[in-house]
């Protein structure tokens, strides 16, 4: 007996022989007379909402561009209406140079990393760093005139210029980053030259990541080099996200970075990274891992309870302009004398300088700061010197409670440094690093309730960036003055950042108006503050 099987029939023209080929392929033409049939306003709401679903379904399945990582997204969302999180950047060079050269000079070595090329599309899971298709070097090097008025300098036109800028949210469709060109400008010390004002977004690069970007920018600098590319263009996935944010920082260099006490508790740290291995250190490795272990616990409870600041002036609701200043730098040979003398770092000796100028500024003020004290956040860096080139934000938080009130220089000093080495082998800064991280997930109004904690606590943010030590120069031009200002986050109206270059140390901050309406007043402290310190180190019993 013989099975005839019959011809399959032949399709009509434009359909398939499997009803769900067929559905697929009808479906974009019944979408599109759907489309059609909704009133005008419906299907612009409609064609908005498909957008955001695509957007949002490529950006969390990794399927275009590269995830942004979870404490970059933080970053990312903690502007606010006070406070953006652009970290500002003034040079100035001697002689001029052109905003053709600047171009140039950008494109060849600033473009070879790519986060400066792409833009930064946000979905309901976080963000995704695209390249943008549309990019325009006209519209990140902009070439600007200073206007000043009659009895004004032009330095101090160019300190007011960076203030409003540090509130000019940067354009979300193109790459986070600016730079601003005055071609024609004369300083102080009336030398003709031109100044240069870069921002960048926070989410982009750390203050440590941006020093590694400068030295690719100036002359004789080097490009970046080529990242790897990863086998699988997918974004990172929760594993990957938690072996970066909480295990490696626990590991490798980071340890010698926290310059923890002692052996013991840099080898439980590393086994929190191998527990396998710690298995074979036996008791010894137990007692090391619990010993870690309540310094974590007592670190976290010592930045959940810590206690309110003194209520100073500088402490309040902050408005929404901001204002620069900064002073001619300090030898930085002078600042080691110091240090060596008194056997204290140079980081105590400068930051000794700050709180004894915060002081200074609210006698003149006519406030009374005795007895009291103040807690900045300092930043500290969490990743191998030689990975800078990487970008994005690997560094943690330490607050530290500045003795505004201890009005000899000497004795400030010390108490200083017995403060900062009590943070020492402090595992804050990870903690700190976690929690922006864990920031990173939530949704803004939960990962703005987090970071309020810092902000309620906190008068001031401070950095200290080692910068190059010799200077440098720029398209043929000499770089005689660099300064950069941190960004604030929550109700924080204070920011001041030291930075030491070519052999000097410089000291700048960033107020806001409404706290601090001439931050020019406590730069002027500074080195009053720095001169007395000096003077009375020599003033001591020398030994030998």
């Amino acid at each position: 007996m013989v099975t005839r099987i019959p011809a399959p029939r032949k399709a009509a023209p434009g359909l398939s022989t499997s009803p769900l080929r067929t559905m697929r392929d009808q479906a974009p033409e019944v979408a599109r007379k759907a489309a059609q049939a909704l009133p005008p306003a419906a299907r612009k709401a409609a064609t908005v909402v498909q957008k955001n679903v695509r957007r949002a379904a490529t950006g969390m399945l990794g399927l275009s561009g590269e995830r942004m990582s979870k404490v970059d997204t933080a970053w990312l969302r903690m502007d606010s209406h006070s406070n953006l999180m652009m970290i500002n950047g003034v040079w100035t060079l001697s002689p001029g140079i052109t905003w053709e050269a600047l171009c140039e000079r950008v494109q060849q070595r600033l473009l070879q990393y790519p986060r400066f090329r792409q833009r930064v599309v946000e979905d309901a899971a976080g963000a995704t760093w695209v390249e943008d298709r549309n990019f325009d070097i006209a519209a990140h090097v902009l070439r600007e005139k200073l206007p000043h008025g009659t009895g004004h300098s032009m330095q101090r036109a160019l300190q007011d210029r960076v203030g409003e800028l540090a509130m000019q949210p940067l354009d979300t469709r193109r790459p986070l980053w600016q730079m601003h060109l005055i071609e024609d400008f004369v300083g102080d010390d009336g030398a003709k030259g031109s100044a240069l004002i870069v921002r960048i977004h926070h989410c982009i690069a750390d203050g440590i990541a941006l020093i590694s970007v400068t030295m690719s920018l100036v002359d004789g600098g080097s490009e970046p080099p080529k990242r790897k590319a990863r086998a699988d263009k997918e974004a990172a996935t929760a594993e990957d996200w938690i072996a970066d944010a909480l295990i490696k920082p626990f590991t490798g260099l980071t340890v010698k970075a926290l310059d923890l006490a002692g052996d013991s508790a840099a080898k439980s740290l590393q086994m929190l990274g191998d527990p396998e291995k710690a298995m074979h250190h036996g008791l010894t490795g137990t007692m090391d891992m619990a010993r870690v272990a309540y310094q974590l616990v007592s670190d976290a409870a010592a930045l959940a309870l810590m206690p309110d600041d003194s209520p100073t002036r500088l402490k309040g609701q902050p408005g929404s302009a901001k204002r620069v200043a900064w002073c001619p730098p300090i030898p930085l040979e002078e600042v080691k004398a110091i240090g060596k003398a008194l056997n204290c770092s140079i980081n105590d000796v400068l930051l000794s300088c700050v709180a004894g100028a915060i002081g200074g500024y609210l006698r003149s003020q006519g406030d009374d700061p005795t007895d009291q004290e103040i807690r900045a956040m300092i930043p500290v860096n969490l990743r191998p010197m030689e990975e800078a080139w990487k970008l994005g934000n690997r560094f943690g938080l330490v607050p530290l409670v500045l003795p505004i009130g201890v009005a000899n220089p000497v004795e400030r000093v010390y108490e200083v440094r017995k403060r900062m080495n009590a943070l020492k082998g402090s595992t804050q800064p990870i903690l700190a690093f976690a929690m922006l991280a864990v920031a990173g997930l939530m949704i803004k109004p939960a990962q703005d309730a987090l970071l309020n904690l810092f902000g309620r606590k906190t008068t001031a943010v401070m950095t200290n960036v080692p910068g190059p030590k010799e200077q440098l120069t720029l398209c043929g031009a000499r770089v005689t003055q660099c300064m950069f200002w941190v960004p604030q986050s929550g109700d924080i109206g204070l920011g001041v950042s030291i930075l030491s270059y070519g052999g000097g140390v410089q000291f700048g901050v960033i107020t806001d108006t409404t706290l601090c309406p001439e931050p020019q007043q406590i730069i002027d402290a500074f080195a009053p503050e720095f001169d007395q310190l000096s003077l009375l180190t020599l003033m001591l019993p020398w030994g030998d």
